[in-house]
């Protein structure tokens, strides 16, 4: 059974596995330098849709449907879903996911949410109340943008320290069996730097990144060099900046095994990104691509996966608010000790 340590982390005796996983984008994925590593790429942000917010739900439909196919199981075979997006009332989850009758438990933490699904999803297979759970989320650029910013149409000129939303989705599915295994979660706390601008996202989350990071270490006991790979949600080049600046006043240095998804996402100097990546489907893409598809092919053992997000509102920022951060931490591991029978 789950032990806890410390005060946020528990540690996974059972050690749930990832059995299959998907990741959906878009025409601005495709041109990137991680293409390869996505199940589907739509040619336009549409996916033959009317709307924003009603492609959206299509491309968490997607990446549900495509991890299940690749799995071979039928939505009956999954006990609990839990899904969650970036649109009011997580509209992208509910209207994309209602068809197939999954129990749903829908999630907001942000960009945080795939971590944040993960970690549910995990713990559920790990008590025994699921045999099968599966976590998935997404973001879209031009739902995002008209949401918490402006209009398309608006032609907004975006400072250096913005970044772009992903248009895509990511889900994974968890239960008992071979595969990349869960060995530990953290749960993060709220922190906040004083963040007032809705485009500096990667500065509003990276304390939340720094304090979480901390946080599993000190419950674990263990320290960078124990991991191959040290991956962030979506900090971009100044949360990025920030989070190491954070941590070297704690004496922590991660340069040598980090990166972060919204780093690799794009191609910064082809594409038009300035700061990098954003989104709820940012992680959730890298993740259930291209990580995990590289986990499988032993370039990396032991990879902490932490999600970021900005839990911020327009009508708070309006009113003059900070942009409250939240950081949610998955270690996973391929090493054999995570195999266990089905």
């Amino acid at each position: 059974m789950a032990k806890k340590l410390g005060r946020s982390t528990i540690r996974l005796e059972k050690v749930p596995v990832i059995l299959s996983s998907a990741a959906i984008g878009s025409k601005m994925e495709g041109e990137g330098p991680l293409a390869r590593y996505f199940d589907y790429l739509a040619p336009d942000a549409y996916f033959g849709e009317e709307s924003w917010e009603r492609a959206e739900g299509k491309l968490q439909q997607l990446a549900l449907q495509t991890a299940l196919s690749k799995g071979k199981y039928a939505p009956e075979e999954i006990d609990f879903l839990f899904a969650g997006d970036l649109l009011n009332q997580c509209v992208g989850s509910s209207y994309g996911l209602r068809d197939f009758e999954i129990p749903f438990l829908g999630l907001y933490g942000a960009c945080s949410t795939m971590a944040e699904g993960l970690m549910m999803a995990s713990l559920f297979v790990e008590c025994g109340l699921a045999k099968r759970a599966a976590a998935v989320t997404s973001s879209h650029f031009c739902s995002a943008e008209w949401q918490f910013r402006f209009p398309l149409e608006y032609g907004g000129q975006r400072p250096p320290s913005a970044q772009w939303t992903a248009t895509a989705s990511g889900c994974a599915v968890v239960g008992t069996g071979k595969g990349v295994s869960v060995r530990h979660v953290t749960a993060g706390t709220i922190r906040d730097l004083g963040i007032t601008d809705a485009n500096n996202m990667g500065a509003a989350m990276a304390p939340a990144a720094a304090s979480t990071l901390l946080t599993f270490f000190r419950d674990t006991n263990t320290h960078p060099a124990d991991y191959d790979l040290i991956l962030t949600g979506d900090l971009g080049q100044v949360g990025r900046d920030l989070l190491f600046e954070l941590l070297e006043k704690e004496n922590v240095k991660i340069s040598d095994r980090y990166h972060d998804c919204g780093l690799m996402l794009y191609d910064r100097e082809a594409q038009d990104v300035h700061a990098g990546a954003s989104g709820c489907g940012c992680s959730a893409s890298v993740l259930c691509g291209t990580i995990l598809t590289q986990m499988q092919e032993n370039k990396y053992q032991n990879v902490l996966f932490m999600a970021t997000g900005a839990l911020m509102s327009t009508t708070m920022v309006q009113q003059g608010e900070s942009i409250p951060g939240v950081a949610h931490l998955i270690h996973l591991s391929s090493e054999k000790g995570g195999e266990r029978p089905c």
